[in-house]
């Protein structure tokens, strides 16, 4: 192991990973958006939260391009995240030099990811009109797989590749119907 010269995790690294609550006051609407996005990509809140707001000079963009008094007429409720302490640290000393509360940095960061719902809300909406073909194709599938047992046995080549086919096919349809329901919480934000 020696002759690895591996460089050694420092202490200040290992800390700022560490997981911290912070409350925040956010519009539900931002709330909404966080939560759904991350359950849309399959990947934890946690994770969503600390990669919008962990860069300090993208908060430092997004303190400039802040209008105070329309932030402050938001409507906003209180709610407590779990994210990294390297993130909180940047986030409020990104506040504290621009001068900008933190809960606007944080609701203003979350504001980046609209371009993305409405990316995957139209990309759900053609998911959607590509189900009937794919339940149709599935039972014409279905029923070429029965006419060539009927024609040629179950237990004939070109069967068995059918029924594969067909058994791929059902997976298809079963996946589009599970990404269909995942992406129904895109189409209400």
């Amino acid at each position: 192991m020696e002759e690895f010269k591996l460089p050694l995790p420092e202490i200040k690294d290992l800390r700022g990973r560490q997981s911290v609550r912070a409350t925040f006051k956010l519009s539900p609407r931002a709330i909404g958006v966080l939560s759904t996005v991350a359950a849309h990509l399959g990947i934890k809140q946690k994770s969503l939260f600390d990669q919008l707001v962990e860069d300090i000079e993208s908060l430092r963009t997004i303190a400039r391009g802040i209008e105070p008094v329309e932030f402050r007429n938001l409507e906003r409720v209180q709610k407590t995240f779990v994210i990294s302490r390297r993130t909180l640290i940047n986030l409020e000393a990104a506040a504290r030099d621009s001068s900008t509360p933190r809960d606007a940095l944080v609701e203003y960061s979350i504001q980046r990811l609209l371009p993305l719902i409405l990316e995957e809300r139209e990309k759900h909406r053609k998911r959607k009109s590509l189900r009937e073909e794919i339940r149709r194709q599935a039972e014409q599938a279905e029923k070429t797989l029965k006419k060539a047992v009927d024609l040629l046995g179950g237990d004939d080549p070109l069967t068995v590749r059918l029924e594969e086919a067909v058994r791929a096919v059902s997976s298809l349809r079963a996946f589009l119907e599970d990404l269909l329901e995942k992406g129904e919480a895109i189409e209400h934000l």
